[in-house]
């Protein structure tokens, strides 16, 4: 089976650029994010790489891609909302569930020290974990497993980004939140919400509800038994 998406010659990602600047231009700044590096990161990353062969076309478009396996790669603005709320500095380590096709590991390797994705379908960490290495992100590391479990070994991060909605936050992700720390989820069944959860010194946590959004489910073992 082949599992490559992207073609040799074009990993610098030029045949795009004018797309991807109108990308930024038109969907992003317009629509007020204003993070100067993620605006960076975001002209810099092939985005049609990340998708199948047959959406090149429709990957700078201001709508989701699928990817195969049900699932998505999320709108760009999205995307560019949920990363500036994490107000990243470039110190950070980011635990990331639902490493998709790669994208968001992507721009979140230009945004902070490290990344630490985490994908339940096999088949989409593989096809993530070896673009990205081709791409020259040796900050990023993709490891196939459930998110509601959170990462394998204990660890705890400045960040977290879920790119797939749960039914609850899930506790194990909340545990390995670190103090002063800060994750974003889509959260909800039919109804969505986008979710701001800030732990504190003490550890103290606090919760905001900001817009309303539409993410594929996240699946899991505890998911499917709660």
């Amino acid at each position: 089976m082949n599992t490559q998406w992207w073609d040799e010659d074009d990993l610098s990602g030029t045949e795009f650029s004018v797309q991807r600047e109108q990308m930024v231009q038109r969907q992003i700044e317009r629509r007020g994010i204003t993070d100067v590096r993620l605006l960076e990161a975001m002209r810099q990353v092939p985005r049609h790489l990340f998708v199948p062969p047959r959406f090149h076309a429709v990957a700078y478009e201001d709508n989701p891609v699928p990817i195969g396996y049900e699932q998505t790669v999320s709108q760009p603005y999205i995307v560019a909302f949920m990363l500036e709320q994490l107000q990243l500095q470039g110190i950070e380590s980011v635990l990331e569930v639902g490493s998709g096709s790669g994208y968001q590991a992507a721009l979140l390797a230009h945004l902070c020290e490290k990344v630490y994705s985490l994908e339940i379908i096999p088949e989409l960490a593989h096809r993530a974990e070896k673009l990205l290495e081709r791409l020259g992100f040796t900050n990023v590391i993709v490891h196939c497993g459930d998110g509601y479990l959170g990462w394998p070994t204990p660890k705890a991060f400045d960040r977290i980004i879920v790119a797939a909605a749960p039914s609850h936050v899930p506790e194990r992700l909340t545990e390995q939140l670190a103090p002063n720390g800060k994750m974003i989820l889509p959260l909800g069944a039919q109804e969505q919400r986008l979710v701001i959860i800030s732990k504190d010194g003490s550890g103290q946590i606090a919760r905001r509800d900001s817009v309303a959004v539409k993410f594929v489910p996240m699946t899991g073992l505890i998911n499917s038994v709660n």
